[in-house]
């Protein structure tokens, strides 16, 4: 098989008049007051992450996972005689320095929220360990009473519990992890990850591992995408971006679903009843996000290894979201109200996919402030790639999901400058945050991000209207988007965790703007600038 012509998505999407090569959940089930400054100036290109092949990525990761390198680490970190470190991933910066992030275990068990970062120099020196939770591990992994073991629920897709140390918050303790599969009440899968105390039963933490969040699309209008022949047919597998494919669920909610495949290299037709189109813009959107990630950030696919995830069209009947699953490594779509609004425009693709690579990186769990800013990365990236696209037909702005119409009355799902305007998201930091839906926490981030790239007041970018307010009154002025997102890439990536909170990453986007820039930059003081108009200080 051979990839089939195929184009880079960095540049501006056109109309072309000839056959033209194919190719979490969305929904909810000490700065004073004045101008911050915004001089332009130049990144440290050494601090930002180097552009490395699969084939480079995962040597890094084999060096890193080494027996002998773990141990040296551990041991420099002074962790107990009972736990281990297992290698997630490795960011490797252009100056050399490295960051690479681990998985804990105690006397063999899982640790959750025993992730920590370390960053060390081109020498080996260590410069920097980042630790979802700093507290002592001294559990015995003995005291489990079997009577307080959890069934496992009868529901398709559960699994069995199993023996872990939760250590998300507070003092570690030992506990049951449960998943409860079956579907959700809107048809989403179910993947609720449950813990409860090993000696009591009591449930102690719970999280959702589902993040609901030529072609002629129906959003995306005619473009290009990369396709694959083999003996005269033609299929939506895009061998320039890691052979990911896209699949027809024929309204389905399980398995990979039919690979897309015809003779003439030709797809959709623009409208829903077509059911390539809704194929199209998945499609599209899921190769301009990859292309995205590799142009900007030097990232080569979600994992960084390369390998392209699989995604799926027409999920359901007349269901209106959109998810990513970790456990399939997969995109999903449904096909919306009266499978008319399929959720595959490319600011939806952009933002199901991100949840993979934040996944694969900070990891951030999926409830509680980390789950806001777990939501607000996909929303935040999901910007990001619309105005690497710069595309014609779906205009580049700061909402989500304002083409598929989710409301009903033109109105987007999610606003990036003031996010109360859909009635339920945070402008700004308040207490109880973390106990707010992760789509409606997320507002603080996608504000803080609009804050940083475009400042505050009125303003029209695109031809779309903008008034940004901050909780400190100060007026902001932004030092653009590509800025901010690397910002955004770098914190995410090398600084933050499992268990984040907002004031982490506060400390994590001012960490990587001075690596950056420079302690004294005026990219600094934005950022610091920004999060007090959210009301994060530090």
């Amino acid at each position: 098989m051979r990839p089939h012509r195929v184009h880079r998505t960095s540049r501006r999407a056109v109309t072309i008049g000839a056959a033209l090569a194919g190719s979490a959940a969305l929904l909810a089930a000490g700065i004073s007051t004045g101008t911050a400054g915004a001089a332009p100036s130049d990144a440290n290109k050494g601090a930002l992450p180097a552009s490395l092949s699969a084939g480079d990525y995962l040597s890094l990761v084999k060096a890193a996972d080494a027996p002998a390198a773990k141990k040296a680490v551990a041991k420099e970190l002074k962790l107990g005689s009972k736990e281990a470190l297992e290698v997630r991933s490795v960011i490797k910066n252009n100056n050399g320095d490295t960051h690479t992030r681990y998985e804990r275990t105690y006397d063999g068990l899982p640790v959750i929220g025993g992730d920590l970062v370390v960053q060390k120099t081109k020498g080996g020196d260590t410069e920097r360990v980042t630790k979802a939770n700093d507290a002592k591990i001294a559990v015995d992994t003995d005291a489990a009473v079997a009577a307080h073991k959890p069934k496992k629920s009868a529901a398709k897709g559960s699994e069995a519990p199993r023996q872990v140390v939760l250590a998300v918050k507070g003092k570690p303790v030992l506990a049951w992890e449960t998943v409860n599969g079956g579907v959700q009440k809107d048809g989403t899968p179910n993947e609720l990850h449950v813990f409860t105390d090993a000696k009591t039963g009591k449930k102690l933490f719970e999280y959702q591992g589902i993040h609901k969040g030529t072609g002629t699309g129906q959003y995306s209008g005619e473009v290009e995408l990369g396709t694959t022949e083999a003996d005269g047919k033609f299929t939506l597998t895009d061998g320039e971006r890691g052979s990911g494919r896209t699949t027809d669920l024929n309204n389905g909610q399980s398995g990979d679903g039919e690979l897309f495949t015809n003779d003439s290299d030709v797809w959709g037709d623009g409208t829903p009843a077509n059911r390539e189109t809704a194929a199209v813009d998945a499609h599209f959107g899921t190769a301009a996000t990859w292309d995205y990630f590799k142009d900007v950030h030097g990232r080569d696919g979600i994992r960084g290894d390369g390998e392209g995830a699989l995604t799926r069209v027409h999920y359901g009947d007349n269901y209106v979201n959109a998810f990513w699953s970790d456990a399939c490594f997969c995109m999903t779509y449904g096909d919306g109200e009266n499978n008319e609004k399929p959720l595959t425009s490319t600011d939806v693709a952009a933002h199901e996919m991100t949840h993979g690579v934040t996944s694969a990186t900070a990891g951030l769990v999926y409830q509680g402030e980390s789950g806001g800013l777990n939501e607000a990365t996909s929303d935040i990236f999901a910007a990001a790639v619309e105005f690497h696209v710069d595309s014609e037909a779906d205009v580049a702005d700061y909402m989500v999901g304002e083409m598929i119409d989710i409301n009903g009355d033109g109105t987007p799902l999610r606003y990036m400058d003031e996010p109360s305007k859909d009635g339920k998201s945070l402008d700004f930091w308040e207490e109880g945050a973390g106990d707010v839906d992760v789509h409606y926490s997320s507002g603080i981030a996608n504000h803080y991000f609009y804050l940083l790239a475009e400042g505050s007041g009125e303003k029209e970018i695109n031809g779309v209207k903008y008034n940004s307010p901050t909780s400190d009154g100060s007026t902001l002025e932004g030092i653009g988007i590509e800025k901010a997102a690397d910002i955004w890439f770098k914190a995410l990536t090398e600084q933050m965790t499992s268990t984040s909170d907002y004031a982490d990453a506060r400390r994590a986007t001012v960490a990587a703007a001075t690596d950056l820039y420079g302690a004294d930059s005026a990219e600094v003081t934005a950022v610091e600038a920004a999060w007090a108009g959210v009301n994060v200080n530090g």
